[in-house]
């Protein structure tokens, strides 16, 4: 009879030891791939509302900044005025107050371009009864008195009129914390949808295992390991989702970032970039969405894990009641 070599049995016994253990749950099922994408939509849809509430948050900081260091003074055309002549008259004025940095004349160019998207390219300012402009520079620290300075302008320019924007600055901030509130709500919403499909799946996969989790609870496992089991499974089920849509998002906002600097220099992407910033989350937005991540990730496992503690609890006390 042939000896068996010695070498063969370690090894043998070696394979089983660095055997992966079997899950009481099967890894590749069209349920836990169809699972993967829709917590894979979530986190992108989630990821994309964090970063256009961080966009809209910061955008309405850098309205509030720009605004409260300007003002602008604007000479509506009239019968017989030298427009040219009042800019400057309305600009020496508004120099000599206390609280005034800087004035600027925007000139018939600069004018133009504002225009370009609403009137064209070709504007005749003698034709067109179009307002000018004047920006005055502010000191944050000691504003002048917007008062006394359109008690100044009113004989000396009668069409002249002075805006310090804080009306507007108010209604734009007012609509930037409401966009920012509805964007959280439903973030949230996402977030419990997120919640509610995992315990959908983590039932549906329950009953599946089912002859299997009875044997186990039969011969005396523990609630606490078979619970593990599916916080393992659905522990990296949510991570593959969460960093399948996370990394679309970033991918998406890197889009559209790159699109905002290719296109800065016409009047669109002027409009836009005054309305919604460069379309760049920043490091914040990208912190946000990693953030996202690993909630998704998270939730899926706690969420599993107490689904199951709960079903094996509902068990043990029917049978209990049975007994």
């Amino acid at each position: 009879m042939t000896d068996v070599p010695a070498e063969i049995p370690r090894a043998q016994t070696a394979q089983r030891a660095h055997r992966k253990p079997a899950s009481i749950i099967p890894d590749q099922s069209m349920a836990g791939q169809a699972l993967v994408l829709v917590i894979a939509i979530m986190t992108f849809l989630s990821c994309l509302t964090l970063g256009a509430v961080t966009m809209i948050r910061d955008t309405a900081a850098d309205w509030q900044t720009q605004i409260s260091r300007e003002a602008t003074i604007q000479i509506k055309p009239a019968e017989g005025l030298d427009m040219d002549a009042a800019l400057v008259k309305a600009a020496d004025i508004a120099s000599g107050f206390p609280g005034v940095t800087g004035v600027r004349i925007v000139d018939q160019k600069a004018t133009a371009r504002l225009l370009e998207p609403w009137l064209g390219s070709n504007i005749d300012f003698n034709q067109l009864p179009i307002p000018r402009l004047v920006i005055i520079t502010i000191d944050q620290a000691s504003p002048p008195d917007f008062t006394a300075m359109r008690t100044w302008l009113a004989p000396e320019l009668p069409t002249a009129t002075l805006d310090d924007h804080r009306t507007w600055v108010d209604r734009l901030i007012a609509m930037a914390r409401t966009m920012v509130t509805i964007g959280m709500s439903v973030l949230a919403l996402m977030l419990t949808a997120t919640v509610l499909t995992v315990i959908f799946a983590t039932r549906g996969a329950m009953a599946g295992a089912g002859h299997i989790i009875d044997v186990l609870h039969f011969v005396g496992a523990e609630a606490r390991f078979i619970a593990v089991q599916f916080r393992r499974h659905f522990l990296l089920t949510g991570a593959k989702g969460a960093v399948a849509g996370g990394i679309a998002a970033v991918f998406t906002f890197i889009a559209f970032s790159w699109w905002s600097s290719m296109n800065m220099a016409t009047p669109e992407a002027d409009q836009a970039t005054a309305l919604f910033g460069n379309f760049s989350i920043g490091v914040s937005g990208y912190a946000g969405v990693a953030f996202v991540m690993l909630a998704v990730a998270g939730i899926t496992a706690l969420t599993s894990h107490l689904t199951v503690i709960a079903y094996l609890t509902d068990i043990e006390a029917r049978q209990h009641d049975a007994s």
